[in-house]
């Protein structure tokens, strides 16, 4: 893992990286590695608050996702920012904006800002397919993406570069209701046994934050029958699936079997069959957008 070159006597210009700058510097299947690899490294010496929501207005919102690390080894801080005007709609204007700022850990400075609605896509889907690769079965041939937003052909990229053994891509572009319709199906049929759920953090959902219980994207018998991962641990407070289901009794906080950590150094065996049903629930958290965030910026320096 390499390490900036800051230092108290150095002067850092910030540098910006755009969306476009973004899609050519990152790839599903790097990012995947890059996870894999440093992940377990680096998650115990960044610290991660939970997110933090404010209202600007009735209809917006301010997203605050700060990390920084106390290791020289990854020598960086940053913040998302994240704002949510839903009436941009009338103004032709995207709702959702974000920007990503990263510092030197060792000196405060500023090394390089990003655009984090792009960065947000790549480390999403690729917490998501990262997690595929050690749950879903070896033999998967069949990926079903329920819905066809902005997040949509990353998620099947980032999945066709966990699972090669994919051959066919379903997508459910219908509402929200029919969607989770149609998880409640496969979580009771028999005929889909040896699936793996993975249901992923809704960017606009998680700035409103107001009533946590509406974003589920999985039912309760899934929950119920599946081995239940997490990305982290923010996810017992944040989604809405999870606390919804604590509170029913459907399942425990202690039924969670592990995170995304433990999956990957060993300390918790993923599948154990082709039989059973494994369930990912991803909130995202400031680790990875450190991680991508670094990513990004040493491919630059490394051209530069």
């Amino acid at each position: 893992m390499a390490s900036s070159d800051s230092s108290p006597n150095t002067t850092t210009t910030p540098i910006f990286i755009s969306a476009n700058s973004l899609h050519s510097i990152l790839t599903h299947n790097s990012l995947i590695q890059h996870f894999q690899s440093s992940l377990p490294k680096v998650s115990p010496t960044i610290h991660t608050p939970i997110r933090q929501s404010f209202e600007v207005s009735p209809s917006s919102s301010l997203l605050l996702m700060p990390s920084w690390s106390s290791s020289p080894s990854f020598p960086y801080m940053g913040v998302k920012l994240v704002t949510y005007f839903p009436q941009n709609s009338t103004l032709n204007l995207p709702g959702i904006h974000g920007s990503y700022v990263l510092f030197s850990s060792s000196t405060g400075q500023t090394l390089a800002s990003m655009d984090g609605t792009v960065l947000t896509l790549y480390r999403t889907s690729c917490v998501s397919g990262l997690a595929s690769k050690i749950l879903a079965r070896s033999d998967s041939k069949v990926l079903v993406m329920i819905g066809a937003g902005a997040l949509a052909p990353h998620l099947i990229k980032a999945h066709l570069a966990a699972r090669p053994s994919l051959q066919r891509v379903i997508i459910w572009n219908r509402t929200m209701k029919k969607a989770r319709d149609l998880v409640e199906d496969f979580s009771k049929s028999d005929e889909y046994k040896g699936v793996c759920f993975d249901s992923n953090e809704n960017l606009e959902e998680i700035v409103k934050m107001g009533d946590i219980h509406s974003m589920r994207e999985c039912d309760d018998e899934a929950l119920r029958r599946g081995r239940v991962f997490v990305d982290n641990e923010g996810a017992f407070v944040e989604a809405g699936e999870l606390v919804g289901a604590f509170e029913r009794g459907v399942i425990k906080k202690e039924d969670i079997v592990g995170n995304l950590v433990e999956l990957i150094d060993g300390t918790k065996t993923g599948r154990k069959d082709d039989k059973e049903i494994t369930v990912f629930k991803s909130v995202g958290s400031g680790i990875v957008d450190a991680l991508a965030a670094q990513m990004v910026y040493e491919n630059l320096q490394k051209l530069a």
